[in-house]
């Protein structure tokens, strides 16, 4: 008999749909359930490519004895971290002020008010049905108590961010190279030498503090960084957590020699990868990295997009319940595939009777790059192995769409198109972004009576269920104007422009400066949150104010640049002296310490001047483009001459002279 959960489309809430846990989804139903009844809640959080989710649900959730005390004792309610990011963000913010380290799967017990007062992450069977028990009694006993303290934690969740971090903006925004020199001294303090990322295990990409060193390194030619720079991603392309066969990077590694991957892979990885791989291949014609970024694009093409070109989540770490499994080696199995060219593999790979993981299991995983080989020959050789690992039970596939992470992947094609002028890249991000526009788009009006546009968060079975939350509008803003900057079609640009003015009037908090998670016309949690440090995936808040900073320049929207300025001003402070979890935050400062080059570009072989330009690495740029005429501020009075495309460079909406030379343009973008 399936629970609440059926009529969902998430797959992680359908693989609990048929457990014995009369499981709920997040809404008005449990809530309210929750009052009648007067039960404690309990609020389980995970995702679908999560194996200690899978495990807990294993021991615990399809436990029929485990599974009747939870029944009796509380309303237990699913949550898709995925569908449900400000959710999980409260309830993990409220675990992490209880003092217990944050994870998934995250469990968290609440007062039928749906405020907290107990969590943790994976309990072992006797223990979670232990703690049901407990928390059930401690509720009948001590229910004040518990209210008292649920109170507490739920209050400590209202404060400002301004307040609770102390942020005050300057008179005026200035950042200096020396305070660059001064954030990228404090992040190297924390460097791994030799096995590159920083210096902890497990260890995730990252991928904002390497392009964070890529802007910085453009601007002060510290050759410290681009040894670190090219170190890390030497390390992150080579070893165990890229999948050399297929393409295509996982989660993180669980060691500090980026050999041991938690399997999953996941669509704001790859994104942000791609667009930091690309870029690193502008400024270093490092062909390893090209390669790279081509076989991940290959990948999501074929495994990780819908036929209406919509971009899937996630595929999970497990096979056949077993993590890594789609993936391991046996040296028998390599022996028997490749026969005579086994011996010389093998031994490249480190591949041994004994594993070199656990129970016998080897993981493809280089430390050095193969110099000097026959490439022909390694990429047959892979491809034996590609398809007889075909073969297997695949990892399961999470097939719902998030608007938030395929922006990040929108950019990164377009990143990918912009720095390796491959058509396919283009084709690809431009059948995402109509996608987007026509299926995960609505049409809103603005308080001035016009048109306008919002966004759906969520997309599966041709629905879209959930109002979009900052970091949709976030992600697709930037997007939409790197899309503009290579194809130079202005729908992109006023669809990004009316996303930013949906955004400022929703999400905006005119007296803190910043911008909230959810939008005003959205469901009211407990509390109201804002998003400031960057992590795996830069926070919503950094990439808004990036986002608005660049198409406020395209487009001459003061407002926008004002707004972007007092945020990272606001910011400062923090950027100065947290820098390892503001780094998206510190990239944006890097525009800031040299004038944006605004790069006008007028005629007909635009596009093909826009890539001959993009062959130099100029990151501090924003380009506008048209082959006769626009109405776009730094176009107008703009025109081709004598046939010839023309290049207007700008700063401050003060051009330059006009000119044809590529080189002469050049010089004029990097004074």
């Amino acid at each position: 008999m399936p629970n609440q959960l059926i009529h969902e489309t998430s797959p992680y809430l359908l693989q609990h749909a048929h457990n014995p846990v009369d499981w709920y989804p997040w809404g008005e139903a449990a809530l309210q359930k929750a009052k009648a009844e007067n039960k404690p809640i309990l609020v389980s959080i995970g995702y679908s490519a999560c194996h200690w989710c899978h495990v807990m649900e294993r021991e615990s959730f399809e436990n029929k004895q485990i599974a009747d005390l939870m029944n009796e004792n509380l309303v237990c309610i699913k949550v898709d971290r995925e569908e449900r990011p400000d959710v999980d963000a409260i309830y993990m913010e409220s675990l992490q002020a209880m003092g217990v380290r944050g994870g998934w799967p995250l469990n968290v017990f609440l007062m039928p008010n749906a405020q907290p007062f107990y969590g943790g992450t994976y309990f072992p069977p006797q223990n979670w049905a232990n703690l049901v028990a407990s928390i059930k009694r401690a509720f009948d006993e001590n229910y004040d108590k518990l209210q008292e303290s649920a109170q507490g934690f739920t209050q400590n969740m209202l404060f400002k961010e301004s307040e609770k971090y102390q942020l005050q903006a300057e008179d005026e925004l200035v950042f200096s190279e020396d305070e660059l020199v001064v954030i990228f001294n404090r992040l190297r303090r924390d460097f791994d030498y030799e096995k590159g990322g920083m210096n902890r295990a497990p260890k995730f990409p990252m991928p904002s503090i390497w392009k964070f060193l890529l802007r910085y390194y453009a601007i002060t030619k510290d050759e410290r960084a681009l040894a670190q720079l090219n170190l890390t991603l030497d390390r992150v392309a080579l070893g165990g957590i890229y999948d050399v066969l297929g393409g295509g990077w996982t989660r993180y590694s669980t060691d500090e020699d980026w050999k041991v991957p938690h399997f999953e892979k996941m669509l704001y990885d790859n994104g942000q990868l791609v667009s930091l791989y690309a870029e690193a291949y502008a400024l270093t014609k490092d062909h390893l990295y090209k390669e790279r970024v081509a076989q991940t694009i290959n990948w999501l093409s074929k495994e990780m997009t819908s036929e209406e070109g919509g971009f899937y989540s996630a595929l999970d770490a497990d096979s056949e319940g077993e993590e890594g499994k789609y993936y391991v080696w046996s040296k028998e199995e390599i022996d028997y595939l490749l026969a005579e060219q086994s011996e010389e593999f093998n031994q490249i790979f480190a591949i041994s009777e004994e594993g070199n993981w656990e129970h016998g299991h080897n993981i493809l995983h280089l430390e050095e790059r193969l110099w000097g080989v026959d490439n022909k020959k390694w990429d047959k050789l892979f491809t034996q192995l590609l398809e007889y690992r075909n073969t297997r039970v695949r990892p399961g596939l999470d097939d719902k769409i998030l608007c938030s992470w395929n922006g990040l992947m929108l950019k990164g094609l377009v990143d990918a198109y912009k720095y390796i002028n491959e058509p396919q890249f283009l084709e690809l991000a431009l059948k995402n972004a109509h996608f987007l526009k026509e299926k995960m788009t609505s049409k809103v009006m603005t308080e001035e009576g016009k048109e306008g546009r919002g966004l759906w968060h969520n997309y599966k079975n041709g629905k879209a269920t959930i109002i979009a939350y900052l970091e949709d509008y976030a992600s697709i803003i930037e997007a939409y104007t790197a899309l503009y900057q290579v194809t130079f079609d202005e729908q992109w640009l006023k669809e990004a422009e009316m996303l930013a003015d949906y955004a400022i009037a929703n999400f905006y908090d005119a007296e803190d400066e910043f911008f909230y998670f959810t939008d005003s016309q959205g469901e009211e949690l407990i509390a109201r949150k804002k998003e400031l440090f960057d992590n795996v995936v830069p926070a919503s808040n950094s990439i808004m104010a990036t986002g608005l900073y660049n198409l406020g320049l395209i487009l001459d929207r003061q407002d926008f640049i004002d707004i972007s300025k007092l945020m990272l001003s606001k910011m400062k402070k923090l950027v100065l002296t947290e820098v390892q979890w503001l780094t998206n935050w510190a990239t944006l400062a890097t525009q800031l310490v040299k004038p944006t080059a605004e790069v006008a570009i007028v005629g007909e072989a635009l596009t093909h001047v826009r890539a001959i330009l993009d062959e130099t690495y100029i990151p501090n740029k924003v380009y506008i483009g048209t082959q006769v005429a626009s109405s776009l501020p730094l176009l107008q009075g703009r025109t081709a001459k004598d046939n010839s495309t023309m290049i207007y460079v700008c700063y401050y909406k003060t051009c330059q002279l006009p000119t044809s030379d590529i080189t002469k343009a050049l010089e004029l973008m990097n004074p």
